[in-house]
């Protein structure tokens, strides 16, 4: 009985740890395909939020100079660029991200497949954006 309870309960950590996105993601350009900085997704509440915890490639620019909002000429290193996404079944959803290189901010979708993030970025509807994949870092 020990040996099935164990079990089970193995098991459904292994599943609810396999949809959790928190942690340390990085981020691979998709022009050269190489990997440039490193997100941490963290949870506030009921809400997730993701920061550039570190940079593997030098921008050119090491502010956020096109942002429009309270990033504006902030630092890109440690810049909140996840915000506000809630877990919805299988995917986690309602929420913005901004890309520091153009300033824009768009709605955002990720989705966790192993050691993968899906992450859509979007004006609108779905439909209308681009998808990165985010590989788990170590």
């Amino acid at each position: 009985m020990r040996k099935l309870l164990l079990t089970f309960m193995l098991s459904l950590f292994g599943v609810m740890s396999f949809a959790q996105i928190e942690g340390k993601w990085k981020t691979i350009d998709d022009e050269t395909k190489q990997a440039k900085s490193i997100v941490e997704i963290y949870k506030k509440g009921d809400q997730y939020f993701g920061k550039i915890s570190q940079l593997l490639i030098k921008p050119s620019n090491p502010n956020c100079t096109e942002c429009k909002d309270d990033r504006k000429g902030k630092p890109i290193l440690g810049m909140e660029i996840i915000r506000g996404l809630k877990k919805d079944g299988d995917e986690f959803t309602g929420g913005t991200i901004t890309d520091p290189k153009s300033g824009k901010t768009y709605k955002c979708t990720i989705t966790r497949n192993g050691d993968k993030l899906n992450v859509r970025g979007y004006v609108g509807i779905s439909l209308m954006g681009r998808s990165q994949t985010w590989e788990k870092a170590n």
